[in-house]
């Protein structure tokens, strides 16, 4: 008898998959208990025997990587990134979240405090407080740098409430921008001495950061006006300097510019068999995100068409029940990124995508100049 190799099988077509090989790379299939092939193939050989390269090729990736934006706010976006593996997909969340530098409270100096909120919760409400300001105006400082106009933002807080008074409610707007630097003089320094000479505070600005081009137009403070940050009661005080520097998220959380950065993949809702008239009905209902349409055909009949399966939350509904499973199909696109971007207010969302290709550009110079 004669042989026949299995890749001169007419059913091995070469140079392409068969189609639930093609399935199982490039979708998640999502049962009713659990999902499947959630693993992406990294292997460039895997399917070598059938004439089919597995590996990443740089043009091939450049022709179908893109960017969609679906939607955009002053301080959130959605978009789409098409193209990609789920670990660049993860690179950029990771930057975003820890490596995007912003401008947060560090320093507190706190001059009285008569409100039951104590000194060191205090300074912590003051530090998780969105500061609306461009950080790439700014430079990081060192230990050993002295505060001046190009790394350190000074606020003041000065709240009484009088005696006889209401309770006193405290909120982000209070805290007043300072652009001449400090106004506490140093512990060591007196008054009295050198009353000619400037006396000497906890920064040293060479100018008023409003004289400045950059600022001059966009008075830095708070991005929200009505955070919370203490409640006094009659005869209650506090008066304080705040100084924001640079940091990064991955120093504290307050340094974060977004207060989330997250993704998912684009869901497929496939229908394998027509589900008409009452199924279709039953169908409708089943979803509670509303993904399901019914749709009128000929003869005075109803369909059942899949109208908006960005909104599938992957809940399973729709395939719980009999037979149920072999009417729809629920898939993840492995390749295809539902990215959510929300700004705290520093930057807005777009700003910080672009930053974050930056820092990841900047990575992988590093990494090829240090093996080249």
């Amino acid at each position: 008898m004669h042989r026949v190799s299995a890749l001169d099988m007419p059913d091995v077509p070469m140079g392409q998959l068969p189609p639930h090989l093609e399935l199982q790379r490039t979708r998640v299939l999502c049962a009713s208990d659990a999902p499947t092939h959630t693993e992406n193939i990294q292997y460039s050989g895997a399917y070598a025997s059938m004439g089919v390269d597995n590996s990443l090729q740089l043009d091939q990736f450049c022709k179908n990587c893109r960017v969609e934006v679906i939607r955009l706010t002053e301080d959130d976006m959605e978009f789409d990134m098409i193209g990609i593996d789920p670990s660049l997909a993860n690179a950029f969340r990771r930057i975003l979240i820890a490596e995007v530098p912003t401008m947060a409270i560090e320093k507190v100096l706190i001059a009285n405090n008569m409100s039951v909120v104590q000194d060191e919760v205090l300074a912590h409400r003051l530090g998780l407080i969105p500061i609306k300001v461009d950080p790439r105006l700014f430079e990081y400082m060192s230990e050993n740098d002295t505060p001046n106009e190009k790394n350190t933002i000074v606020f003041k807080l000065h709240v009484q409430c009088k005696r006889g008074a209401p309770r006193l409610t405290v909120k982000s707007d209070e805290l007043k921008w300072l652009p001449n630097g400090s106004e506490l003089l140093l512990a060591t320094e007196n008054p009295a001495s050198n009353s000619s000479s400037r006396p000497k505070t906890y920064t040293s600005f060479s100018c008023s950061q409003d004289s400045l081009p950059e600022f001059s137009n966009n008075l830095i403070g708070p991005k929200h006006p009505d955070i919370i940050i203490a409640k006094l009661g009659p005869g209650q005080e506090i008066e304080l300097e705040a100084h924001a520097v640079k940091g990064m998220g991955k120093t504290h959380a307050k340094w974060s510019p977004v207060s989330t950065a997250w993704y998912r993949m684009l869901p497929e809702i496939v229908l394998l068999e027509e589900v008409e008239d009452e199924m279709a009905e039953e169908l409708v209902k089943k979803c509670p995100v509303n993904v399901f349409d019914i749709e009128d055909v000929a003869k005075g009949k109803k369909r059942a068409a899949v109208a908006r399966p960005r909104a599938c939350t992957l809940c399973r509904e729709c395939i719980r029940g009999e037979d149920w499973d072999k009417r729809v199909a629920l898939r993840r696109v492995k390749d295809h990124f539902i990215f959510t971007i929300e700004s705290t207010g520093g930057l807005p969302p777009e700003v910080l995508f672009t930053e974050a290709v930056k820092i990841l550009e900047d990575k992988c110079e590093r990494v090829i100049t240090e093996l080249s």
